[in-house]
């Protein structure tokens, strides 16, 4: 049956690069929305690819806010990019609930590796951004987006990444807690310092739009998961989905506002937005090295690095006003890391770390603790 729907998809996708070549491109519209639909669901049929599946939903939601933005903006006067902001509260509120202040515990127990991670996120992405916006030629307010997003903390799905990579996952998970955490005061104050010179930065409004992003709903979250976890079993299982659609529909909501400015730069910026994501796992990998770290928590630290939280940064985009120009980068950050996170964990997941060959019992034992 998968097999056959992805045949239905290839047919898709002839008709529609016929259409295109024939110059009848708003007909190939409708079709490439269904091979991208017709790939996700065929995809779930084989378990090395299904993992890709929602990343190519997202390129059917992208690809329909492409050819029809203009059902996204706005609807009888209400502007959808309202919904930014509280949609983002969502998500994060979901990422409270599914941790515990036993994630924080991690800095005392792994606090050389928690520290090389933290800063390393912090100091090397930043750093990238910035380097790539000042050479771009981009426009600056849609150059400053590759700054946020380098400036933004880490995202849950580096958590899941570093698990299937058979990196050290509760280093992961605590490198992402702090960061998290630290990202009211250290974002503004990286992007004042950075990317001032390319938009006007309010340090003190961000400071305050990110704690209502972040810190409340994660708060929020967290309270529920100590006195409320298991008892609206509903919700537990309802989570994962809300903040999937949530993170697809602000998306869609972004593309669609700089649809424009996208298909005149789109490939430039997604050049550059590629180059900052592979030169952070890389150089998050060596910093690691440097310190002499094991190969489980160099991986840990390579994806903590190169994977952010692109679902923040759009919130922030918008809370400064700026979705169609500084929220681009981000809204093409978060599918791009997800289809290059789960090709370096398939490689990483078929390679023994290093201390697993040499002590196999040992570290076979450890993994099943987790």
């Amino acid at each position: 049956m998968h097999k056959l729907i992805l045949g239905l998809a290839g047919v898709c996708l002839l008709v529609a690069l016929g259409l295109m070549v024939s110059g009848n491109l708003p007909l190939a519209g409708p079709f490439l929305i269904a091979f991208f639909l017709a790939v996700a669901i065929g995809f779930r049929g084989f378990e090395n690819l299904k993992g890709f599946s929602y990343t190519v939903m997202i390129f059917a939601a992208v690809t329909t806010a492409l050819f029809y933005p203009t059902y996204f903006v706005s609807y009888n006067g209400f502007k959808f990019s309202t919904l930014i902001t509280p949609l983002i509260q969502l998500i994060m509120f979901g990422m409270g609930t599914s941790m515990s202040l036993d994630d924080f515990v991690g800095v005392v127990k792994m606090p050389r590796g928690v520290l090389i991670g933290v800063v390393s996120h912090f100091i090397i992405m930043p750093t990238i951004g910035y380097t790539l916006a000042s050479i771009s030629g981009l426009p600056p307010e849609i150059a400053a987006g590759i700054i946020l997003i380098g400036c933004s903390p880490n995202g849950m799905a580096s958590n899941v990444i570093s698990y299937l990579a058979k990196a050290n996952l509760a280093l992961s998970i605590t490198i992402t807690a702090i960061s998290t955490m630290l990202a009211p005061f250290v974002t503004p104050l990286l992007m004042r310092t950075l990317a001032g010179a390319f938009v006007e930065i309010d340090t003190l409004a961000m400071m305050w739009d990110i704690t209502k992003m972040v810190i409340l709903p994660i708060g929020a979250g967290l309270l529920f998961n100590k006195f409320l976890s298991g008892k609206a079993k509903w919700l537990d299982d309802a989570m994962p989905y809300v903040s999937m659609f949530g993170i697809t529909f602000i998306i869609v909501i972004i593309t669609s506002a700089g649809r424009n400015s996208l298909l005149s730069i789109g490939p430039i910026l997604l050049g550059l937005v590629l180059i900052h994501n592979l030169s952070g796992y890389f150089l998050g990998y060596w910093s690691g090295r440097l310190f002499r770290m094991s190969e489980r928590d160099c991986r840990t630290i390579a994806i903590e690095v190169g994977m952010q939280n692109g679902g923040l940064a759009s919130g922030i985009a918008n809370q400064m006003g700026k979705m169609a120009t500084v929220g681009l980068a981000p809204a093409i950050f978060g599918p791009l890391m997800n289809i290059t996170g789960s090709i370096l964990a398939s490689w990483w997941h078929r390679r023994m770390p290093k201390e697993e060959r040499d002590a196999p019992q040992e570290v076979v034992h450890g993994h099943r603790s987790l």
